[in-house]
């Protein structure tokens, strides 16, 4: 296994888990995924293994995403997936159970964390800790959110985007939007199946915003050919498709993100607006990787804003930062009980 440590910390994301172990850093980065056969019930594959599954299985065995727009979808599913990964870093018998800190949205509801928390328990978890997204986010980038000084961090992630502006050691704003990763990929199908009618999966999807998806008309040129099933002849199909089209279809995801981000500036107190223009917006999460979103917001905002070094690891190394501060926040306690 990884060593003796049992702290996790974990990036429960609605497209992928990245788990992190404490003295190891990330030792796990897979999709958020299940396959699951409808006939028994029955747990088959999860994680990259039950991606490969999707839209290539047999009627009965469906590939599901337990977990939809930054929270739980299924609960008895996402228990097994997070006992699953837990076990799979820190063995099946491990001697003392782990102490679990794990991420949720900003705005997820008291129901949603509870649960969270409890399949966290129910996966055997001794302790478990939620922190919020954009903070953990902050902490991976490296900021030192102690500080009286305003940090505004967007998390793009597959099923939500938060946008929340820190001071010492706490969140000041926060807007949530169900719009992230997924309705990108969506969008994509949607706009594929109205213009072509062509029907594609959402790993063709996933593979045409990677290669041509652009935030803005004119910000790339690139091109790209995929294969999907023409509904009229129910056959295999080529089509090539370009940015700009891409960048149409994308249009109403973008403009919600960028009205997002406005909206949380609007609402910011003037000192730490001052600090926010002086240090300018970090976006991370995977879905901030859409190739020219941080120029738009920039554009749009009048604030610079970059992209993270690992957009992708940013929220789970937050997480393992956390597990420092549960440290720290243990050798308080048992200081002041031996005074």
């Amino acid at each position: 296994m990884f060593g003796i440590s049992k702290d996790i910390g974990m990036d429960l994301g609605t497209a992928n888990v990245l788990v992190y172990l404490k003295g190891k850093g990330i030792v796990l980065r897979e999709p958020s995924v299940v396959a699951i056969d409808r006939d028994t019930n029955k747990i088959l594959e999860i994680g990259e293994a039950a991606r490969q599954m999707i839209g290539r299985t047999p009627g009965n065995i469906v590939a599901v995403r337990p977990l939809r727009d930054g929270v739980i979808a299924d609960y008895s599913i996402t228990e097994k997936m997070i006992q699953y990964f837990i076990e799979k870093v820190a063995g099946h018998s491990f001697m003392s159970k782990p102490r679990v800190v794990i991420c949720i949205p900003s705005k997820a509801t008291t129901v949603e964390k509870r649960a969270v928390q409890e399949a966290a328990k129910q996966a055997g978890a001794s302790f478990s800790q939620l922190i919020e997204e954009p903070m953990a986010a902050a902490l991976g980038v490296g900021i030192d959110v102690s500080e009286p000084q305003g940090v505004m961090i967007i998390d793009i992630g597959g099923g939500t985007t938060d946008v929340a502006v820190i001071s010492m050691g706490g969140i000041v704003v926060s807007e949530s939007l169900r719009i992230a990763g997924d309705k990108f990929d969506e969008a994509i199908i949607k706009y594929v199946k109205a213009q072509y009618n062509i029907l594609i999966g959402e790993r063709t999807a996933e593979k045409i915003k990677i290669n041509v998806a652009t935030a803005s008309r004119g910000g790339r040129k690139a091109d790209m050919q995929f294969r999907g099933r023409d509904l009229l002849s129910g056959l295999p199909k080529n089509v090539e498709i370009t940015s700009d089209e891409i960048a149409g279809a994308l249009e109403e995801c973008v403009t919600g993100i960028v009205h997002c981000v406005k909206k949380a500036l609007e609402i910011t107190p003037p000192e730490l607006s001052a600090d926010i223009m002086d240090h300018g917006i970090v976006m991370t999460g995977g879905g901030a990787m859409l190739h020219g979103l941080d120029a738009l917001i920039q554009k749009e905002t009048g604030i610079t804003t970059y992209l993270a070094e690992d957009p992708l690891a940013c929220v789970a190394l937050g997480t393992g930062k956390a597990i420092e501060w549960l440290d720290k926040l243990d050798d308080k306690k048992k200081k002041s009980k031996n005074k």
